[in-house]
């Protein structure tokens, strides 16, 4: 978990779609808390990370790990994330709990303000549907 947990944040960070879409297992599900909303299927998460390689990351300015904490099935990722949005640098910490289904991610739990999502996934936030 670990290591993939590692490769799928690496991944993110660089902004490489097809082998990012290749750690996530069939129709996988993103949780943003306390939003209560999610997204979900294959080809919302593929909108999400297309959006999110091509128009979120030129936005950082920089980010830090600040801790991580792994199991057998999930890891837990917080981040302290710098943002230049309309002339301004914003600071955000985030949460993300990955975990997996079989040998790949099944999803993330995303624990981050709204401000901070709706900078994250652009058009795909009127997509979001509440948690049941």
């Amino acid at each position: 978990m670990a290591a993939l947990g590692a490769l799928h944040a690496e991944l993110e960070g660089r902004g490489e779609l097809e082998p990012l879409l290749a750690t996530l297992a069939p129709d996988p599900v993103y949780e943003f808390h306390p939003l209560r909303l999610c997204l979900c299927g294959d080809a919302r998460v593929r909108r999400f990370y297309t959006y999110f390689c091509e128009r979120f990351l030129p936005l950082r300015a920089g980010y830090t790990l600040v801790g991580e904490w792994v199991s057998e099935t999930s890891v837990a990722q917080e981040y302290e994330i710098a943002l230049r949005v309309d002339g301004a640098v914003e600071q955000f910490r985030v949460l993300g709990i990955l975990y997996a289904r079989g040998e790949r991610l099944g999803g993330e739990r995303v624990y981050a303000s709204e401000r901070f999502v709706r900078l994250m996934t652009g058009p795909v936030f009127d997509e979001l549907e509440p948690i049941e």
